[in-house]
């Protein structure tokens, strides 16, 4: 059995909690949060009985009953959270995107190093069954070259500016939010892209609103890629091959039905091997500890060099589209 220990109260956190009920081998051990009042709370909603609430981080990962950390907390919170953790000797799931920018994510995946512990991004993407049995036959080679990759992901943010999504010093915006999963699917599917470019509205905030990429990958293939705060968009994805092409479903980031549609022939669905989990949360949770029993300090699904390269994109996306987070000033 894995104890599993939460850092911060918000949506994502709660979300997470309700999955590892129905994951084998975890459980919620701990939680933690600077009022002390939202640890309690929360304890007592996702929690069994058992479960110790925190009234700081520090305490948090200082419990003894503790194996892995998820950090939950903001994005421009997250290398200062996950650093105490390792430094108290804990594993680490760190929620997407890893940090705010690609240097920040190297010192992370070498403070992991340093202290001997597993770290993987929440990209629940990569974890999630039917996108791993897409992959599986992309990679046979039975179902053509895939060309064009389009992948779309938005709706509408109505929140005040200083809303976590809204607000630059927490990392806010259409792209890092929403935009890393159709990068992360185009990568996965085309490979590391050879040339990004973006156009985006920006938020009186000066984040990003509503994001549009367009992109050529290693080998040819082209993805089209967008984002939206303001509008609710289709989410969905299609895989464009020499011999067909795959519909993934809304919400394709965690998809609930994938199909093969054949230029010649009837559609076929897509079955995974494996159940989801909590919506795909309790996959991820799932490979973490599958990883952690087996010794690994990151995992094949969400390796280090994938995210470091998704990040890196992203940062040259904000480069492109004039979107400084005040850290980076």
């Amino acid at each position: 059995m894995t104890a599993w220990g939460i850092l911060a109260t918000g949506k994502i956190a709660r979300k997470f909690a309700t999955a590892l009920h129905e994951t084998p081998g975890a459980r919620l051990t701990a939680v933690g949060s600077r009022t002390p009042g939202k640890a309690r709370h929360f304890a007592d909603t996702f929690g069994t009985g058992d479960c110790t609430a925190h009234s700081s981080y520090e305490a948090l990962v200082r419990d003894p009953s503790v194996d892995v950390i998820y950090v939950a907390s903001p994005h421009s919170l997250h290398l200062p959270h996950a650093k105490l953790a390792f430094e108290a000797g804990k594993h680490v799931l760190c929620e997407k995107p890893l940090t705010l920018n690609v240097a920040d994510a190297v010192e992370m995946v070498r403070l992991a190093a340093e202290h001997d512990r597993f770290l993987m991004e929440g990209m629940w993407t990569l974890c999630h069954p039917l996108v791993i049995e897409l992959k599986r036959r992309l990679d046979s080679g039975a179902y053509g070259v895939p060309r064009q990759v389009h992948a779309d992901l938005g709706w509408r943010v109505d929140a005040p500016p200083t809303d976590r999504m809204l607000n630059p010093a927490l990392g806010g915006g259409a792209l890092l939010d929403m935009g890393i999963y159709p990068l992360t699917f185009a990568q996965l599917v085309l490979g590391r892209p050879e040339q990004l470019t973006a156009v985006a509205d920006l938020a009186p905030t000066g984040v990003d609103l509503d994001v549009s990429i367009a992109g050529r990958h290693v080998g040819g293939g082209t993805s089209a890629l967008s984002a939206s705060m303001t509008a609710w968009t289709s989410r969905t994805a299609t895989i464009a091959t020499t011999t067909g092409w795959f519909d993934v479903a809304a919400d394709f980031h965690h998809p609930s039905r994938v199909v093969w549609r054949p230029h010649v022939g009837e559609p076929v669905p897509v079955v995974a091997a494996d159940p989801v989990i909590g919506d795909g949360y309790g996959n991820e949770a799932a490979e973490v500890m599958r990883c952690i029993d087996s010794g690994l300090r990151e995992s094949p699904l969400v390796p280090h060099a994938f995210t470091l390269d998704v990040m890196a994109q992203m940062d040259a996306l904000r480069r492109q589209i004039k979107v400084v987070y005040p850290s980076e000033h």
